[in-house]
C-alpha cells in the first residue's frame, strides 16, 4: 500500500475517546487473571505504557473483562499473557495481547508475585508433553 509517498504496511487502530488515555492490563496465567492494573497516559499523550511515562494503579475488573482476557490468551494458545483492554462505551475491547509481558510494573503496583504464580502453574502442568511443547 502506498501512503504519503511511502510503500509500507500500515496498521490502523481505532481511537477510543472514552478510554481517556487509560487501559487495563490483565495478566493471565493459565485460566486465571492473577493481577490487573489500570494504566493512564501522562498529560498530552494517549499511550498508557508505563515505560513511556504512564501511571499505574490497581484495577478492579468486571467478570466480563476477566472472561475476555482469559479467552484472548486461550485463543492465541498462550498460557501466560498480558492482555490490554480498553473500556469503551460499547463494552470492553481487546487492544493488544502480549505473549511475553513485562512483570515489573504490574508486580510493583499490585504486590502480586506474578513470576511465582507462573512457576506454580508450570509445576502443576509440567508433564513430559508440556515440556516438549515449550522446549521445542
Amino acid at each position: 500500500m502506498r501512503f504519503g509517498g511511502f510503500n509500507a504496511h500500515i496498521l490502523v487502530q481505532e481511537y477510543i475517546a472514552e478510554a481517556k488515555g487509560c487501559d487495563i492490563r490483565c495478566l493471565v496465567v493459565g485460566n486465571e487473571v492473577v493481577a490487573a492494573i489500570e494504566r493512564c497516559a501522562k498529560a498530552g499523550d494517549f499511550r498508557s505504557n508505563l515505560h513511556r511515562g504512564g501511571v499505574a494503579s490497581i484495577a478492579t475488573i468486571t467478570p466480563r473483562e476477566r472472561d475476555i482476557a482469559i479467552k484472548a490468551a486461550q485463543t492465541l494458545g498462550l498460557d501466560v499473557a498480558g492482555v490490554d483492554i480498553l473500556r469503551a462505551a460499547r463494552g470492553p475491547l481487546v487492544m493488544e495481547v502480549n505473549a511475553s509481558p513485562g512483570l515489573e510494573g504490574i508486580e510493583k503496583t499490585t504486590g502480586v508475585d506474578i513470576a511465582g504464580r507462573m512457576i506454580q502453574w508450570i509445576e502443576r502442568h509440567a508433564t513430559p508433553e508440556f515440556c516438549l511443547k515449550i522446549g521445542g
